[in-house]
């Protein structure tokens, strides 16, 4: 019997050693395709004044409305989180409301030049007071919806714009119709 229970064994051990291999050259080779993922998928940052463009202009459709445009400028992806948050004139007590009827169904990602839009309600007839404002001073928000330091001061179109208690800026939106839309 040991006779031939030996080469059984030394099959079964031959087996084990070259399954053994092949799983050691699997999990390198593993290691090396993840590795390579890794270096290839540049880390994605988050959209700040120091890193995105940021400009105001008026449009004329839908009426009482701005839209606001931030660019990447940087070299890596950055996320627009949430909406900004928007004062209208230097002296502005509190920041606009944002459109919750807007927020998108991801978080928008800008790759360098690439732009997010977002949709301003300067006024509308149910608002109440009022002012006309010069500038709008623009915070952009962290992953966790705050405002980050670092605030923007742009110049309103026209010498100024109208603004009363109705006025809301949309979300972070990945094109200007979708950010003019509601």
């Amino acid at each position: 019997m040991r006779i031939s229970t030996r080469p059984v064994s030394r099959a079964s051990a031959s087996s084990m050693v070259v399954a053994a291999a092949l799983a050691l050259v699997g999990v390198q080779a593993a290691g090396q395709t993840a590795a390579a993922a890794t270096k290839e998928v540049p880390s994605v940052v988050t959209c700040t004044t120091a890193n995105t463009k940021l400009t105001v202009t008026e449009v004329s459709r839908p009426i009482n409305h701005l839209l606001l445009k931030a660019t990447n400028t940087g070299t890596k992806p950055c996320y627009a989180y949430s909406a900004p948050y928007l004062r209208a004139g230097a002296d502005a007590q509190a920041v606009m409301a944002w459109a919750d009827e807007t927020t998108p169904q991801a978080v928008v990602t800008l790759e360098p030049g690439r732009s997010a839009y977002a949709g301003v309600l300067t006024y509308s007839p149910d608002g109440e007071g009022g002012s006309t404002a010069k500038t709008l001073g623009v915070f952009l928000a962290d992953r966790n919806g705050d405002a980050m330091a670092g605030e923007k001061t742009l110049n309103l179109p026209n010498g100024g714009v109208f603004f009363n208690s109705a006025a809301t800026v949309t979300y972070w939106q990945d094109n200007a119709a979708d950010a003019l839309s509601w």
